[in-house]
């Protein structure tokens, strides 16, 4: 459960940040902000663990730690950006010179900065150390036991992968004023793949979980023994798989993780830089229908221990629930506070970066549809030829145009109203706009992802929530191999 430690508190610097005096760095910041729109001193500490269980022995183990800062000065739409791998006042020194380049050659610049981020005390996860908390001798055991409980399942069990990944950060945020904000943010994941083979045919699937939540919650055996039942489920419904058939077909999506598609093909493109700068195929479409009716989409960065949850963003500015499309409508984009400034909105506290060493950027947190009043069985039983999609793996949009290919990695036909044959190889192609606008019946069962999604752009990733309940897309394009 989410604890009641300040997201916030000007009278404590994390002890992680070390001996840098915050006082010292805010009057240099002040004095490089003189004139320019925005900027922050962003602050990171981290802490990382790993390890990689293949083959029956652990074929890799790795600790990491890293600390240092980004200074960012934004002038209008041009920003000045330094990082260093230090934390020094002398380090700030030099970045700020560096960046108060941004302010070169205005010849007037008006204060059009955002009131500073209210302050909140809410915390949306725990305080808990996810590396410390389990020790090494622990986690080889719990790898070592998902390896013998996987193969002892399945006499066709041909290979087990299992790995830990465990992720704890301090950030500290200075603006000008002498706003200073604190965060901790920890992460866990674990993921598991099962390999097996029948006849010389040899097939893959993998599962995991992860979130803001304590490794112990993670490795309870009822969770991880789940995970691997579901991975070997998997597995060997593709041992069985024909090749996809290609074609127009209506689809049925599962509910939870397949709700990438969403993401990918809707979620980036309600992200707030594309749309100022138009490049969106949702530009320029507020209080326009987008979707069919009952469609309503959610970022929210405040679902307790969600992995894309956020206390605050890295800019300062407390995690929000966000509509983006209701009823179809669209009435929302994901904004942090360049976008908000330029478009006239409110900042949405979807500043995120990778780390110190990169610029903040509109990005998604937890992203989902939410649930209708159709059940599957419904949807299944209304389709008389079509694809009933469970699973998916990667994908690649164009979100310029919403253009998508995903790839299905568990899919089954639907023929005269039941689930029949598994397919392999099977993807979807199609556009976020027009896939939108072809749903016909969103389910009653909504549910999220398990906790294992990345999101990439602009170079960076970062861990995100995915949700969805069922649906019933008609019309998509499947790319098959028959």
């Amino acid at each position: 459960m989410p604890s009641d430690l300040p997201s916030s508190d000007m009278s404590t610097t994390p002890a992680a940040l070390g001996n840098i005096d915050l006082q010292a760095c805010q009057r240099l910041f002040d004095e490089a902000m003189t004139g320019a729109d925005d900027g922050e001193i962003f602050f990171e500490s981290r802490e990382t663990e790993s390890l990689v269980f293949d083959d029956g022995r652990l074929k890799g183990a790795s600790y990491g730690a890293d600390q240092g800062f980004g200074l960012r000065i934004v002038s209008d739409e041009t920003i000045g950006f330094a990082n260093a791998a230090e934390l020094s006042l002398e380090a700030v020194r030099r970045a700020a010179d560096a960046a108060v380049q941004a302010k070169q050659g205005k010849a007037l610049s008006l204060s059009l900065t955002p009131d500073n981020p209210p302050r909140s005390n809410r915390r949306h996860y725990g305080a808990h150390d996810p590396i410390s908390e389990m020790d090494f001798a622990a986690k080889i055991a719990l790898l070592e036991a998902i390896n013998a409980y996987a193969r002892d399942k399945h006499s066709g069990v041909v290979q087990v992968s299992a790995s830990i990944a465990s992720d704890q950060r301090h950030i500290s945020i200075l603006r000008a004023g002498g706003e200073i904000y604190h965060d901790y943010r920890p992460l866990v994941r674990l993921s598991i793949g099962v390999s097996v083979e029948k006849n010389g045919r040899r097939e893959t699937a993998s599962t995991g979980g992860g979130g803001r939540i304590g490794l112990s919650e993670l490795t309870d055996p009822q969770n991880w023994q789940a995970q691997v039942d579901e991975a070997l489920r998997q597995a060997l419904v593709n041992l069985e798989a024909i090749p996809a058939p290609a074609g127009e077909m209506d689809i049925v999506l599962g509910n939870g993780w397949p709700g990438v598609l969403l993401h990918e093909a809707v979620g980036h493109g309600l992200e707030g830089d594309f749309n100022r700068k138009g490049t969106s195929a949702f530009s320029g479409k507020m209080g326009q229908s987008v979707a069919a009716k009952g469609v309503t989409v959610v970022d929210d960065g405040t679902i307790a221990d969600a992995r894309g949850s956020l206390n605050i963003d890295d800019e300062g500015t407390p995690s929000h629930a966000t509509t983006l499309i209701e009823d179809g409508i669209l009435v929302g984009y994901m904004h942090d506070r360049l976008s908000a400034r330029k478009m006239g909105a409110a900042p949405t506290g979807n500043g995120r970066r990778q780390s110190y060493a990169h610029q903040p950027l509109p990005r998604m947190t937890n992203t989902f549809m939410t649930g209708g009043t159709d059940t599957r069985a419904d949807m299944i039983a209304s389709t008389k030829r079509g694809l009933y999609a469970v699973n998916f793996g990667g994908g690649q949009v164009d979100i310029t145009n919403g253009k998508f290919v995903f790839q299905c990695t568990e899919a089954y036909l639907i023929e005269d109203g039941r689930v029949t044959t598994p397919v392999k190889g099977a993807s979807l192609i199609g556009d976020g706009p027009a896939v939108m606008r072809q749903i016909e019946m969103i389910g009653n069962d909504f549910a999220f992802d398990p906790g294992v999604g990345t999101c990439g752009k602009a170079g960076q990733s970062l861990p995100v929530g995915i949700g969805q309940p069922s649906l019933k897309i008609r019309g998509i394009t499947v790319g098959g191999t028959q």
